[in-house]
């Protein structure tokens, strides 16, 4: 099942998440947390592991009118993004909320996460 929207992008990882950050700010999005795996794996494990960041990125009034309709939904929320280098190559992705939200069987949330699902497509592509 694909559950992420993901694009290459032909710019340098440190520019990719300033650029991310950006777009997910144009389309109503803050970044609740920012999860370096790199740095956090040689932290923790001593493992060498390529560029990857995790943005929880959450648009308030979408989180609100979601906790309204759903009150566990918590649990899926914040909307992650991410950064990684594979192979000399660096990519975008962000989850399909509709995909997230199926498994909830709440038909409220359905317009919430379609109309959420566009606005993080349109952060991949404006990247």
């Amino acid at each position: 099942m694909k559950y992420g929207y993901k694009k290459e992008v032909t710019l340098p990882f440190a520019e990719v998440v300033l650029k991310t950050k950006d777009e997910l700010a144009k389309e109503g999005f803050g970044i609740l947390t920012e999860i370096d795996v790199k740095a956090t794996l040689k932290k923790k494990l001593d493992v060498d592991y390529e560029n990857y960041i995790i943005l929880g990125a959450c648009n308030p009034p979408f989180a609100l009118k979601a906790l309204q309709a759903e009150k566990d939904i918590g649990l899926l929320l914040p909307c992650n993004v991410i950064v990684y280098d594979e192979s000399g190559k660096t990519f975008v992705s962000a989850i399909l909320p509709t995909v997230a939200m199926e498994m909830v069987e709440n038909s409220s949330l359905a317009d919430i996460a379609k109309t959420v699902e566009e606005k993080l497509k349109k952060v991949v592509e404006n990247i």
